[in-house]
């Protein structure tokens, strides 16, 4: 009979930890290169991001109109009430509302002037609704640019680290040009495909309410060429 017994000594874990990996960790881990052009890039997200969801809204209002609304205008117009259909116009907010009480102001007028008055304003309707678009046209481009500026300061670092050390560098000193070059290249296209993708998606929205008008507009003229 044993008296006395060897204790086991406890068995230690040798499962590999598992490291967690932050977007932060990722920016600073580049060095000052990268946080300065990842810095950049991130305001231009910010203000891409803004301008699209600005715009989306405001184009979604100026969108809405009630189906009525011409129907409202035709039967004043018909009626000799031309006060209660620029007051009508005036009370909708909207880009057609907008266009049909300028042709509604110039009634009397040859049908050509009246035409032109719609066109212009038409155009100025068109600006407002573009508003600050191009800029979303801008980040699309420059994004993935300075996202390659990055790329070009990262090579650099690491061919200076091969230069300084008679092409001796070990592979740890090249990590950090590497990682600058490959964290501002993902980030500046990720900017530049969120910028594009909204900017395109901008564009249809804005074609669809310029349709709206133009459709209108023509529904207006139709109007005013009706027989007595």
């Amino acid at each position: 009979m044993l008296l006395f017994q060897t204790a086991t000594p406890p068995v230690e874990n040798t499962e590999p930890q598992e490291e967690t990996f932050s977007i932060i960790q990722l920016i600073v881990d580049g060095g000052i290169g990268s946080i300065v052009i990842i810095g950049i890039l991130l305001l231009m997200l910010a203000v891409a991001l803004y301008i699209y969801f600005e715009r989306t809204f405001a184009i979604k209002a100026a969108s809405k109109i009630d189906k009525n609304f011409m129907n409202q205008i035709r039967d004043n117009i018909s009626a000799g009430k031309l006060d209660a259909a620029k007051m009508l116009c005036a009370q909708t907010d909207s880009p057609v509302a907008r266009l049909t009480e300028k042709g509604i102001s110039r009634i009397g007028k040859p049908l050509e002037d009246i035409n032109k008055a719609i066109e212009n304003a038409g155009t100025l309707e068109v600006y407002k609704l573009e508003k600050n678009v191009s800029i979303l046209a801008t980040v699309a481009g420059a994004g993935p640019m300075i996202g390659f500026l990055g790329t070009v300061i990262g090579m650099i670092i690491a061919f200076r680290e091969m230069a300084t050390s008679g092409g001796q560098a070990e592979m740890g000193s090249l990590a950090g040009g590497i990682y600058t070059a490959m964290t501002t290249t993902v980030a500046g296209l990720i900017v530049g495909i969120i910028a594009y993708i909204g900017y395109n998606h901008l564009v249809v929205k804005t074609d669809k309410v310029v349709h709206q008008m133009e459709a209108n507009a023509v529904d207006f003229l139709d109007l005013l060429n009706e027989p007595v």
